[in-house]
């Protein structure tokens, strides 16, 4: 499926399908593409909504997890979006969770996968190498299970952003306000019907991290995929929609 993305001059979006809204946000090197089965499948049943956050062009000194929360909330707020589930990878799951905590009355639902908000090995311990690409491409491998996930256009565009010294600051930036918000205390008072779906072999945030959110958030089912790093969504998306599917048919 090719994902259209529209542009309004200020924000730049997925919209696709029509029904209940499945609100999508992808993590720091993510990218729309990532979703494209997702979308492929739901967009039959739902309207599916990626906002493409402004990572690498935000402001410095709003380049923080709360400054995504804010642009999520003006971005729902602009296109009046009412009782959404959210399904955050990544960072994606942490601005999840915030816009959860900030706006309970307009959240039916919470999914993640990979999200850090409790643990986060970035990039596999640390910050990327700029204008090193066999660094870059091994760092991009380690994100998944199976290396040969991590193609070459993949690679391309990592190293294309962490070669560019402007966005590198908002990325460093941006990882180090996640890494120092630790939401173990908060997300107890969430209690909307929550899915985690994660890769057993996810080395970016391990099993043991999935486990501790199930503890923490009391309406939880954890659905674990073999063979699958940080990406469930793009490793084995069949699964991860048949998963999805079974949550959103119980909701």
């Amino acid at each position: 499926m090719q994902l259209e993305l529209k542009n309004d001059g200020f924000y730049k979006y997925i919209d696709e399908g029509q029904g209940e809204i499945l609100l999508l946000l992808h993590g720091l090197f993510g990218a729309l593409s990532n979703w494209e089965a997702t979308v492929s499948e739901f967009s039959k049943t739902h309207r599916v909504i990626i906002p493409l956050l402004p990572i690498y062009d935000m402001p410095l000194k709003t380049a923080s997890v709360e400054g995504l929360v804010e642009y999520v909330e003006k971005f729902v707020d602009k296109y009046q979006l009412k009782n959404v589930i959210l399904l955050g990878n990544s960072l994606g799951g942490h601005v999840s969770l915030i816009y959860a905590l900030n706006n309970r009355s307009n959240v039916k639902a919470i999914v993640l996968t990979g999200s850090s908000g409790l643990f986060e090995n970035t990039m596999g311990g640390s910050y990327p190498k700029r204008g090193n690409y066999e660094y870059v491409r091994e760092r991009v491998a380690y994100t998944f299970y199976d290396p040969n996930t991590a193609s070459k256009e993949l690679v391309d565009e990592v190293y294309e952003i962490t070669n560019s010294i402007p966005k590198c600051l908002r990325i460093i930036s941006i990882a180090k306000s996640a890494q120092r918000q630790n939401l173990s205390e908060e997300i107890t008072k969430l209690t909307l019907p929550t899915l985690l779906i994660w890769g057993l072999n996810d080395n970016i945030t391990p099993p043991e991290v999935a486990h501790q959110f199930m503890m923490l958030m009391p309406k939880t089912v954890l659905r674990f995929i073999d063979k699958c790093g940080h990406a469930p969504m793009m490793e084995q998306p069949i699964l991860f929609n048949s998963y999805l599917r079974d949550f959103l048919n119980n909701i």
